[in-house]
């Protein structure tokens, strides 16, 4: 391949900055009544959302809260589905609701595309990355998933306790990210601290540090691409090198801000799904033992797990003034999309709170609705199906440490941080 001349000098876009121009408010602070002041930073919106929503289901199915500078949070399946597939009223620009707004103009191709693109932008973006994450390519990443889940569990040998959150379900999607964007087995420490800083959540409160942890991946992730300019092979990067939209190759901040999503949706999320499926297990024996004895229940038990622990909750931005089924929405409200309330929905499913690990029929949107729905699901499914199998087949006996000890976290993806197991 010729030298690529987009990758000729240290490509940076000189207006970063300006999408930090926003309604600064207080976002600090312990919540006081959930329907008007909810905030999902506060402590026990991360450890136990559930009752939170039950509770907003019945009295005020839309809460607000002044924080953020304006926000709504829908918690029934039909509202969050409808907002999921407005793309007329509301604009996906940003996914991380905080004090900071990304500009208008801004759209349609957002901070992170596809998954922060409007039409008629997102289309074309989103169908670059479909033969990355077909079942077909997925299948090629699963025998290397399985050996690292064997080799991860090959280094608990002797221990009595091991985080299975930082240790296993955390190192697993790190790994196959890396090996789907072809990073150099050199790289790889780097490439962990690196994700480790940009997903920290302090970060995100701060306007310096969240700028300065993107820079350092920045800088990162350029060199990796103009060595794979010099040096082709068969993975995501060079794919995204060669590729056209509206008959151009994609300039450098296309080609970083979709590898920084990957981080994003692809590390943080599945992370949380094992860490929450390896919870439920661990604290429900019964479960634990029947998925031991009947291996081929495990494809439906997990998208149980998926449903009753969906992660991720996404958000949108109002594009105008309007009213909108009883409530009163500003322009560049954000709008809360907790695809966590919605699978906990009463009125979508039977006997909602409960964990079944045979539920059949189980149309769970833990990948997201609309236009958004997660593109990586394939691979995400692989990646728990997998560490599940292994961990089953080489631990098939475990328990939680101390319930007290177990930490959960995350805004966009909540699950365990901290997870200490008993294995032996």
């Amino acid at each position: 391949m010729a030298a690529d001349d987009r990758f000729n000098k240290d490509f940076r876009d000189p207006d970063r900055d300006r999408y930090h121009n926003i309604r600064s408010e207080n976002i600090t602070g312990p919540v006081t009544d959930w329907a008007t002041d909810f905030s999902h930073l506060d402590p026990r919106w991360t450890e136990d959302p559930f009752p939170i929503m039950d509770d907003l289901r019945q009295r005020c199915p839309i809460a607000h809260t002044e924080r953020f500078g304006g926000a709504w949070i829908p918690t029934l399946y039909e509202d969050i589905a409808a907002i999921a597939y407005d793309t007329e009223r509301f604009s996906s620009r940003s996914v991380n609701v905080g004090n900071f707004r990304p500009p208008r103009d801004l759209a349609p191709v957002g901070e992170l595309p596809p998954i922060t693109s409007d039409p008629p932008f997102h289309h074309g973006a989103r169908k670059l990355l479909l033969p990355a994450f077909t079942k077909t390519a997925v299948a090629k990443l699963e025998p290397g998933t399985r050996a690292f889940c064997h080799a991860l569990i090959d280094g608990f040998k002797g221990r009595d306790v091991v985080d299975a959150a930082e240790e296993y379900a955390q190192r697993v999607p790190e790994q196959v990210i890396g090996d789907l964007l072809g990073i150099p087995q050199r790289d790889r420490k780097l490439f962990r601290e690196l994700i480790a800083n940009i997903n920290r959540e302090d970060a995100l409160d701060s306007r310096d540090e969240h700028v300065e942890q993107l820079s350092k991946m920045f800088v990162f992730l350029l060199a990796e691409i103009k060595e794979h300019v010099k040096n082709p092979r068969e993975d995501l990067i060079t794919y995204l090198l060669n590729v056209e939209l509206r008959g151009r190759k994609l300039d450098p901040n296309h080609i970083i801000s979709m590898m920084l999503l990957l981080f994003a949706a692809g590390i943080g999320t599945t992370t949380k799904s094992i860490g929450s499926s390896l919870w439920h297990l661990a604290g429900n024996p019964q479960d634990r033992e029947r998925l031991v004895a009947e291996p081929g229940l495990l494809p439906t038990a997990m998208e149980e797990f998926l449903r009753a622990y969906a992660p991720v909750t996404m958000s949108r931005l109002v594009k105008e003034d309007m009213h909108w089924r009883g409530v009163d929405m500003k322009a560049d409200d954000w709008v809360l999309l907790s695809f966590p309330s919605a699978n906990r929905d009463p009125a979508q499913f039977d006997r909602a709170d409960e964990v079944l690990i045979d539920r059949e029929g189980n149309r769970h949107a833990a990948f997201g609705l609309g236009i958004h729905r997660c593109l990586g699901s394939h691979l995400a499914r692989m990646e728990l199906r997998v560490a599940l199998e292994v961990w089953l087949e080489r631990i098939p006996e475990f328990s939680l440490q101390d319930p007290s000890t177990v930490v959960w976290g995350g805004r966009l993806a909540r699950g365990p941080l901290c997870l200490p197991l008993l294995i032996s």
